[in-house]
């Protein structure tokens, strides 16, 4: 079983109200998941990062400017990082460290901040190299959130999926991502290979 939820509905008084609903998730997913294939993942995006993301947001889909709020309430839902009641397994795609979402300031700035954060407790962080193989099917990001329920967001809309059978093969996916990403040492220096290219920009 799906649902879908198109963006313009739920976007139609603004991003705070979306970005509040999301953080709900995420204080009550003691354990999640998380697949972000072209961009950091929102947990871990820096204000200016996500700043620049929901005002492309707001452009695109031509709903009520309220980009500030948006983004400081996305800034909330990173204290779940830090309150030693949650833990999550985030694979980024290696395209997601040089997606350009804002220039080199802000890329910098970011990929410095994943370097502070992939020794949280709270946090397994891998990257996914660009030319690994990997035991599934290529596939868009999706989520995770541990209440039987994977998550997409997709242009005009976002689902979830709740049919046990398909959670079940979305966790095999995460699965075989993972066994396919770098942790620690290698996905570090991933990131310092991004990062060296954003500074010579």
């Amino acid at each position: 079983m799906h649902a879908s939820h198109a963006w313009r509905q739920r976007l139609s008084t603004g991003t705070a109200v979306a970005q509040e609903e999301v953080n709900g998730w995420y204080r009550e997913t003691p354990r999640g998941k998380g697949y972000v294939p072209a961009m950091v993942w929102g947990t871990l995006q820096t204000e200016a990062y996500a700043t620049i993301v929901l005002r492309r947001v707001v452009a695109f889909l031509d709903v009520p400017d309220d980009v500030a709020a948006g983004a400081a309430k996305r800034m909330e839902r990173q204290q779940v990082l830090y309150d030693g009641e949650h833990h999550y397994d985030v694979v980024l795609g290696e395209q997601a460290l040089y997606t350009d979402i804002g220039g080199p300031k802000v890329m910098t700035e970011q990929l410095e901040r994943l370097l502070r954060d992939i020794g949280l407790p709270s946090l397994s962080l891998g990257v996914l190299p660009r030319a690994a193989e990997v035991a599934c099917v290529p596939a868009p990001g999706f989520n995770l959130h541990g209440d039987g329920r994977a998550h997409y967001e997709l242009v005009s809309g976002s689902v979830d999926i709740v049919d046990p059978a398909e959670v079940d093969l979305h966790e095999k996916a995460f699965g075989a991502l993972s066994a396919a990403a770098c942790y620690g040492d290698a996905a570090e220096e991933l990131i310092r290979q991004a990062l060296a290219f954003w500074r010579d920009v």
